[in-house]
């Protein structure tokens, strides 16, 4: 019998049916020779300490820090019945293959119950980006032999334990630290979740510290032969900032009497450039968390569980976590049907078809770019779009426009900037002319206008000549004042955690992560952040993120490289070498063990001041609290639905 091992029953399910296994059995589907089961994210989780030893029930500095010599792994009770048919199936198959989703966590989730269960059959990989039919069967048609990913296994346990020995750790010795100063709440770290924490801290102290500076702008109304437009005034460079802001009060309110009244400007330099846009790449998940969290106001977790949804339920997107926003050229071929489905499926889209051309290939077909994933793209099942309304829709025809803006024209308008001269003082108009709409027909707005409050179209400038003479129709003198940072949004805080590498010195670590796309992975960002706000570091304002006062004190607290993002470039460097075969799992792990002891070492008699209210103490959904006595309860992080470990990253 040949077993598929899904990571999801609803994957599980359209596996099956595409197999042509129809009869529901014990925890599977079954067909003629072919059994489809599944998991429930991990089945297995990574034992706590007091599972190697009884008395690390109790927290105590004597016992840090803390690292197993041999890992366990023991079954989650939520799904015990589950790996019980998992187990039996694996000692009844002649052969496994792997279907969970293609990415390291779910080689884990497969390959930890292959180890456990000891199945030694042979082992192939189904390596899925799409749910719809068409995508399973070309999958099927080109398995994977099971050696090909295995090291992605060992990377994701790399991390996994790595993420433990941090996250147990460092949130005991910290907790118990704060404790010895009268503290008694859970205080949380982690590999991921505290430099991220600490974006939030530094963009907080950054408002607080802020001064403003006032500085004065000139805004002069001209007629050139009955056109009306706009242009600005250009400061004498000794009385600005290094942002061309004029510093000097009197001398702005001089030069715009001066303009006032000399009555005319006299154009002095015209030019005029052809831009060219290219259509922005299909969605990676962090970016469409972060344009959903600003057009729509969705939180980073809710824009996930939907394009969660809109792949599993309604097949309608491809595989949503990944971290890449271009697309294989074999997938170019796929373009004429999909094209045709989604047309057929919402006639709204009638208005683009004479600009549409399914051959063209943008920037996004790169083969080089393309990783373990390629970008958020719809599906050929496009019928199901008749079922989407609200949120759904409208994070639904967000992807679809990414799409479809690959497949017209770029975006062509004429910049035009003129120079003037009024009474001595220089001024500057900036003009804007449409002239190709482009890939920009594809967006939401440009197909159906939205009633509300529009953004303000650019101004096209009139012709202008050199030498041509203006009349001022008025003269504006702004008062104005420098602005703080912006606290961050939920979205805001997803592109940090991806562009990280930009607070890095180091210029090896910077690239990497690039190359990483930053801090966190496209699946664990949204639950990290989610996890900040369950543990009362951070709260929300609106739609801005704040940190709490014990966030501050903690981000204060805790030893440099674990609230730098540097440390991470650090750890994906060396799991990319596990991951490659250039370096033994075992050899990562001893490492990491050993700084995790020096870290313990170092901190062991650190004095903490923790001010606020203590964390771990507020009510979570459902109306429960976590148990005081049992600080490992409230320490746990919160992980992506299903799939994630609990220690704190």
């Amino acid at each position: 019998m040949r077993l598929f091992l899904c990571e999801k029953p609803s994957q599980a399910k359209d596996i099956a049916q595409v197999l042509g296994a129809r009869r529901r059995g014990d925890g599977c589907w079954l067909g003629d020779g072919v059994t489809v089961t599944w998991c429930i994210g991990h089945l297995l989780e990574t034992a706590p300490p007091d599972a190697y030893d009884p008395r690390y029930k109790r927290w105590a500095l004597a016992d840090l820090p803390i690292v197993p010599e041999r890992w366990k792994l023991q079954i989650k009770p939520k799904t015990a019945s589950q790996y019980k048919a998992v187990k039996r199936l694996l000692g009844e198959c002649s052969e496994l293959v792997i279907a969970t989703d293609a990415d390291r966590e779910g080689e884990m989730i497969a390959r930890e119950l292959v180890e456990h269960c000891r199945y030694r059959g042979p082992i192939q990989r189904l390596w899925l980006s799409a749910l719809d039919d068409a995508s399973i069967r070309k999958a099927l048609a080109a398995l994977k032999p099971g050696a090909e990913t295995f090291n992605l296994y060992h990377a994701a346990l790399g991390r996994s334990r790595a993420d433990w020995l941090i996250g147990m750790n460092m949130s005991r010795l910290f907790t118990l630290l704060g404790r010895q100063s009268g503290y008694q709440g859970v205080l949380s770290v982690g590999r991921v979740q505290t430099p991220t924490l600490r974006l939030v801290v530094d963009r907080d102290r950054a408002i607080a510290d802020f001064v403003p500076l006032p500085y004065w702008g000139i805004e002069v109304a001209l007629d050139a032969e009955g056109n009306v437009f706009k242009a600005e005034w250009l400061a004498p460079e000794q009385a600005t900032d290094e942002q061309g802001r004029c510093l000097n009060q009197p001398l702005a309110a001089q030069a715009a009497e001066a303009m006032r009244a000399a009555g005319q400007a006299q154009v002095k330099k015209v030019s005029t450039e052809r831009q060219r846009e290219a259509a922005p790449l299909p969605f990676d998940l962090g970016t469409l968390q972060s344009v959903c969290s600003k057009k729509l106001g969705l939180g980073a977790q809710e824009t996930l569980d939907i394009a969660q949804a809109l792949y599993e339920t309604h097949k309608l997107i491809t595989y949503p976590r990944s971290d890449c926003g271009y697309l294989p050229r074999s997938q170019h071929g796929e373009a004429p049907a999909i094209l045709a489905a989604l047309e057929k499926a919402d006639p709204g889209l009638a208005a683009l078809r004479p600009y549409l051309s399914p051959g063209r290939k943008s920037r996004a077909w790169n083969d080089a770019r393309v990783g373990a994933h390629h970008g958020i793209i719809p599906t050929a099942a496009a019928q199901a779009f008749e079922r989407l309304s609200g949120k759904q829709r409208a994070v639904y025809t967000l992807i679809r426009a990414r799409y479809l803006a690959q497949f017209l024209p770029a975006h062509e308008y004429d910049r035009t900037q003129a120079e003037l001269d009024c009474a001595g003082q220089l001024l500057r108009a900036t003009g804007k002319q449409v002239i190709e709409p482009g890939w920009k027909r594809a967006l939401p707005e440009a197909l159906a206008p939205a009633s509300g409050k529009q953004a303000p179209a650019p101004q096209p400038l009139p012709p202008l000549v050199h030498d041509q003479r203006c009349a001022v129709l008025g003269v504006t003198l702004k008062d104005q004042f420098t602005q703080p940072p912006k606290p961050f949004t939920e979205g805001d805080l997803i592109q940090a955690m991806k562009n990280v590498a930009r607070l890095v010195d180091d210029p090896r670590l910077k690239q990497k992560l690039k190359d990483t796309t930053g801090i966190g992975t496209e699946a664990t960002r949204a639950s990290i952040i989610q996890g900040l706000l369950e543990r009362g570091y951070l709260t929300r304002q609106g739609k801005a993120l704040a940190a709490t006062a014990a966030a501050f004190s903690l981000i204060d607290a805790v030893p440099r490289p674990l609230a730098d993002p540097g440390t991470t470039a650090i750890w994906e460097q060396a799991l990319d070498m596990v991951q490659a075969g250039e370096m033994p799992l075992e050899e990562f792990v001893a490492k990491q063990s050993a700084w995790m002891s020096k870290l313990v070492q170092r901190c062991a008699g650190l004095r903490l001041s923790i001010s606020g209210p203590a964390i771990g103490t507020a009510r979570r959904k459902g109306g429960k609290r976590p148990r005081h006595g049992k600080p490992g309860s409230a320490a746990k992080a919160t992980g992506a639905k299903g799939r994630k470990r609990a220690a704190p990253k």
